[in-house]
């Protein structure tokens, strides 16, 4: 009797796990597919069919070329990669100096500096947003790339408190060692700590990368321009007061979702490997 009730018991247990696993693959899956079908539809398709019919050409492209021609879209990528890339450099710079400074040195109202950043994570940046743009505006960065990576840099403070989390672990007799050699605390930071910290450079760099690639508020807000639009902002192109062309809509959608997917599917060990380091330390 105990022999099959524990194989019912390892069965059943098998059976749940499976499929609980299958049913969370169905609903990741299924708007990926309904998302591809919708982007080899016509106009007259996507008005009269359901999302689960399969459009009547699987091999209907035009979606995808009208994406490309009238969204700019090469622009679009080349404004994305200038602002991601020196945004990027920006945050990696900055937040691991202002963690190697909370963690190496001691100062007054350190632990309020502390505090401050952790309540400016708190506060909705929406809430800020007219001081902001008053800002850009008198700075005569309104309309220009520089105004998304100013914001995107100076407003990262997740990214700080990773690089803080990996100081931790990082022995301060290396510090020591260095000084009595006669190195200086940029030395220090140049040489010694910043090469130790790249998993959560390759972390930050990964999570500030694919945020920015998919930010769509902030560009569209401070580059209007037609040739300052960034990839996210291209598919807003296709939607207007009269009409919406839902089809080529999905069609950029698959387009701008490929290096996102790409680069995870690359990059999701160095994502885990990093938030669980960071943990740990």
């Amino acid at each position: 009797m105990t022999e099959p009730s524990t194989r019912l018991r390892v069965w059943l247990g098998r059976t749940i796990t499976y499929g609980s696993l299958g049913l969370a693959c169905l609903v990741a899956l299924l708007p990926l597919v309904v998302l591809m079908m919708a982007s080899l539809k016509t106009s007259n398709e996507f008005a009269t069919q359901g999302v689960l019919d399969p459009p009547g050409d699987w091999f209907n492209f035009s979606n995808f070329a009208a994406f490309f021609v009238e969204g700019n879209v090469v622009q679009g990528f080349l404004n994305t990669s200038f602002i991601l890339v020196i945004s990027v450099i920006g945050t990696v710079i900055i937040g691991s100096m202002t963690a190697f400074a909370l963690d190496r040195f001691e100062f007054r109202l350190k632990r309020t500096v502390v505090l401050l950043f952790l309540f400016a994570a708190l506060v909705p940046t929406v809430t800020a947003q007219v001081t902001t743009f008053q800002l850009v505006a008198n700075m005569h960065l309104y309309n220009t790339r520089f105004a998304p990576i100013l914001l995107f840099i100076g407003t990262d403070i997740v990214s700080i408190y990773i690089f803080m989390q990996f100081m931790r672990g990082i022995p301060r007799s290396l510090d020591e060692v260095a000084l009595l050699d006669g190195a200086s605390q940029f030395t220090i930071y140049r040489k010694i700590v910043l090469p130790l910290m790249k998993p959560a450079i390759a972390t930050v760099v990964i999570i500030k990368g694919v945020a920015i690639y998919n930010e769509f508020y902030i560009p569209y807000l401070y580059m209007p321009s037609r040739d300052l639009g960034v990839v996210a902002t291209t598919l807003s192109r296709f939607a207007g007061p009269q009409s919406t062309r839902w089809e080529v809509i999905a069609a950029g959608v698959v387009i701008t979702m490929i290096p996102t997917l790409v680069a995870f599917l690359v990059l999701q060990r160095y994502i885990y490997n990093g938030f669980t380091r960071g943990a740990a330390k």
